[in-house]
């Protein structure tokens, strides 16, 4: 992964990987455990335990844009400080709580610290614009690690540490990444154009409209609540079964390397027929049958299996859809698009909560898994109409000392535009950048060439 990267890019990729890494894992361990041991809090019930599980997702939606854009006027690093502080103060809420109440109020000041796009921006103001892509890529990949881990060392802590000692292992793991913030993480001397990594209010409401990347933003909506619903009532359903709390990481962990194993064949399929589009449709199936399967599944083996076939199909989204959403952004556009992405699914995992507590609390777990399967049916439709994506990365070019020789961007935006593989050109005067929308065959030589000669 760091083929091609400058040791800076190197040290800054690793570093804020981890940040990120080590943040979202606390926020995770919760979910598989929550539901078993949360009973000994004052005021436990179905509807509470959605609601402590989500907390976190709302409060990060409302706040993932606002901190990205706070980040671009007073510094990324002391905007992380500051989230990072708030996730260690809720942490401490949650574990001095002795009711489901205080928790739920602690799970939400963690997600008030919602540093995920400020974290993405601070990356990209250390890294080269033709090394960016393998950077975010190796974010991407801690992420799903972090989450494998959750899953696994949620239920090995709580067995032993309990859920007040859960929440002080996730206020320590805040801290060990204030301390990376601060003593490894390189400090950026260059910030990258706003559009590839901030989000621009003018633009919010155009990117919400678009019709391909509301689909997309429908998708990771959905496949976070999901997740989240199923956790409110899944655990239950493995005691059920016959496997005690302190066990169940005795499941998620071999489900869910196979379930990565699984994935794999479907990502390589769907990169070289070129069809993303068919590779979504069919982890919905899977995510569909799984969760069927849960509903009337009466064996632990039956069980499993349901867990191996619906991470099978969430781990290939959760790769997939970052990826429609950069291709199908606009030009200078990424960094908007990907807020409202990232607001989209931590409102997704609110939502799930809500919605699996409220079932749970006048129905039963089967009834949580047959809401969620229709709600795929539901999410398969609005997405039915996706077009499939081209292959286009992001170019951008700094243009200050040429527009004032043109007459106007416009002029410069022509020229641009007919250079080869070039699909879009945006060109952000007052920042004196452009962006470009390329594909597979353009190259960067003739652009320099043509900016140089102007």
């Amino acid at each position: 992964m760091a083929f091609g990267l400058s040791s800076l890019e190197t040290k800054a990729a690793y570093s804020l990987a981890t940040i990120f890494a080590i943040r979202m894992l606390g926020l995770f361990m919760i979910m598989p455990v929550f539901a078993l041991y949360g009973a000994e809090l004052v005021g436990y019930s179905p509807l509470w335990v959605g609601l402590a599980i989500g907390a976190y997702g709302l409060t990060q939606a409302v706040m993932q844009i606002p901190m990205g854009l706070a980040s671009d006027r007073y510094g990324r690093k002391p905007v992380i400080y500051f989230g990072l502080l708030l996730f260690v103060v809720g942490s401490v809420v949650a574990a001095l709580s002795d009711s489901v109440y205080g928790v739920t109020v602690g799970r939400a000041l963690q997600g008030m610290g919602a540093i995920s796009s400020v974290v993405m921006a601070l990356a990209a103001d250390l890294t080269r614009d033709e090394q960016r892509p393998k950077v975010m890529a190796l974010i991407g990949m801690f992420i799903g690690i972090a989450f494998a881990v959750a899953l696994v060392a949620g239920p090995i802590l709580a067995a032993q540490l309990y859920l007040s000692g859960l929440f002080w292992v996730t206020a320590g793991l805040a801290v060990v990444a204030f301390l990376l913030t601060r003593f490894t993480v390189p400090n950026a001397i260059s910030f990258a154009p706003k559009g590839d990594v901030v989000p621009i209010p003018s633009r919010l409401k155009a990117l919400i409209a678009d019709p391909q990347l509301s689909r997309l933003n429908m998708g990771i909506f959905s496949l976070h609540l999901l997740m989240t619903a199923m956790f409110v009532a899944l655990p239950g359903e493995l005691v059920r079964v016959g496997y005690q709390p302190e066990q169940h990481w005795h499941i998620y962990l071999p489900t869910l390397l196979l379930s990565f194993v699984l994935m794999i064949p479907m990502l390589i399929i769907s990169a070289k027929k070129r069809n993303s589009r068919g590779g979504v449709r069919a982890s919905q199936l899977l995510l569909f049958v799984s969760l069927m399967g849960f509903a009337f599944a009466p064996e632990n083996l039956l069980v499993v299996t349901g867990i191996v076939v619906f991470f099978t199909g969430f781990n290939y989204l959760e790769a997939t859809l970052p990826t429609l959403i950069a291709r199908f952004a606009p030009a200078g556009a990424k960094g908007s698009a990907m807020g409202i992405y990232a607001s989209s699914q931590f409102f997704g995992a609110f939502c799930g909560g809500l919605l699996g507590g409220v079932v749970m609390q006048f129905f039963t777990p089967k009834i949580v898994f047959l809401v969620a399967a229709c709600l795929v049916l539901l999410w398969a439709v609005f997405a039915w109409g996706m077009s499939e994506a081209g292959r286009y990365r992001s170019v951008t070019l700094d243009v200050a000392a040429l527009l004032t020789k043109h007459d106007g961007a416009v002029a410069l935006a022509e020229q641009l535009r007919e250079l080869p593989g070039v699909k879009e050109v945006t060109i952000v005067a007052e920042e004196g950048i452009t962006y470009l929308k390329v594909d597979e065959t353009f190259e960067l030589a003739p652009a320099k060439a043509l900016l140089a000669g102007s």
